[in-house]
């Protein structure tokens, strides 16, 4: 004979032989004696019975407490709503909770200094800039372009404005700018 150990799934499929057999395996215990056996029946009847007298008790116990929450208004919307606020306050006690707003709230402040600071910096650096002696030299030099353009497209004095200067010069380009007759295009000759 072959010791080969099989798996579950190696194992050949059974013959008539081993279906009876099988069936001939006696599965109580044989050492139990007839009044043994009588005795743990009736243990199971009556767990049996035990178990269907608490589902019952059960049962009832369930639609007395639905009537209950019935007459308080007590709706399964309501009561998620309550878990749900009672999930954000324990949420909101929790130390991590604490230490992250704590932490964001203290980000904020110093990212709010920091703007403060860079403005405050910009503002300063363009004052700076605007009192160099290079950039009055620049501003004196744009006043001199603009009065310069004002007296020879316009003729005005240096009292007029920047807005006058240029409609001036759109009229005066508008007056030099030659028109072309042109003739109808059926007139022209192909």
């Amino acid at each position: 004979m072959e010791t080969r150990q099989q798996g579950f799934m190696d194992s050949e499929p059974l013959k008539e032989a081993d279906e009876d057999l099988v069936s001939e395996v006696n599965l109580t215990n044989s050492t139990m004696t007839e009044e043994e056996r009588q005795e743990i029946q009736q243990e199971l009847a009556k767990l049996e019975e035990e178990i269907g007298t608490l589902r019952q008790v059960l049962s009832s116990k369930e639609k007395q407490h639905a009537e209950l929450k019935q007459q308080l208004g007590l709706t399964p919307l309501s009561e998620l709503r309550n878990n749900f606020s009672r999930g954000w306050h324990d949420m909101q006690s929790s130390t991590a909770y604490k230490k992250t707003t704590e932490t964001l709230s203290t980000a904020g402040q110093r990212t709010s200094a920091a703007f403060s600071t860079f403005g405050n910096t910009i503002t300063r650096r363009f004052g700076d800039l605007r009192n160099s002696q290079s950039f009055k030299s620049f501003e004196e030099k744009v006043e001199n372009t603009v009065s310069t353009i004002k007296t020879k497209v316009g003729g005005t004095g240096p009292g007029g404005s920047f807005e006058e200067v240029l409609s001036s010069a759109a009229n005066a380009s508008s007056q030099d700018t030659p028109t072309n007759n042109l003739t109808d295009s059926s007139e022209r000759p192909c």
